[in-house]
Formats: structure tokens, sequence, C-alpha cells
């Protein structure tokens, strides 16, 4: 009979300890140095893999940028998503200031645009 009496406090000390014990690995981990020492190494790892991809990503449009003022028809094609009506179209509607007039002048449709956008510029010709 004093193992069932016993029952009761232990289920409730093991209530009461369950989430103390749960939360201070939460809390404590974030406010002291366990945070510093899980979210550095976490934080560098990815940062360092988002800036070297972003690095390598931004360094290949920059080399694969086309002119939309001066490209053929040709190279125009090589972007992604543009067919042989776009192509013409955006040779047809030059000079553009931006490239965002693409959209503006309704040469190519916005889910184009949104593929070509990283991949093109319009440079102003020096006269």
């Amino acid at each position: 009979m004093l193992k069932f009496a016993r029952l009761p406090m232990g289920l409730l000390a093991l209530t009461i300890a369950a989430p103390v014990m749960a939360q201070p690995a939460t809390t404590t981990a974030p406010s002291t140095t366990s945070p510093s020492s899980t979210m550095a190494p976490a934080a560098p790892t990815t940062p360092k893999a988002s800036t070297s991809d972003a690095r390598s990503s931004a360094t290949a449009p920059k080399a694969d940028m086309v002119d939309i003022n001066s490209a053929s028809a040709t190279e125009l094609k090589a972007l992604p998503g543009v067919t042989d009506a776009d192509a013409s179209k955006i040779v047809q509607g030059r000079p553009y200031a931006d490239k965002s007039q693409l959209l503006s002048k309704k040469v190519v449709s916005e889910p184009t645009y949104e593929k070509i956008k990283d991949h093109v510029v319009a440079r102003q010709s020096k006269s």
C-alpha cells in the first residue's frame, strides 16, 4: 500500500520536473555559452555556404550578362524561357533604358521576365 501512495507523488514530481528539465536545456542553451557555441558554428557554416554560393552565382550571371540593347536574336534565345518570338520582339523594341522596360512595354511576359531578369542588362551606347 505504501508503494501506491508514492505513485501519485512520483507522477506529480515527473509532471513538474519534465518541463523544468526540458526548459533549461532550451533556455540555457540560447542564453548562455551553449547557444554561442551552438549558434556560432551553425551561423558561420550557413553564411559561409550562402556567401560562397552567392558569390559563385553572382559571378556567373555577371559573366553571362546579355545586353538587351546589343545582343543578337540568337544570344537572346539562349536565355531561359525566351522563345524565337520573344527574341524578335526584344530586338524590335530597342532601345531600352532599363531592363524593366521589357515588362512595361509588354515585350515579354512576367514569368519570362522573372527567368531572365538576373541574366540581362540594358547598357546605354556611348554617343
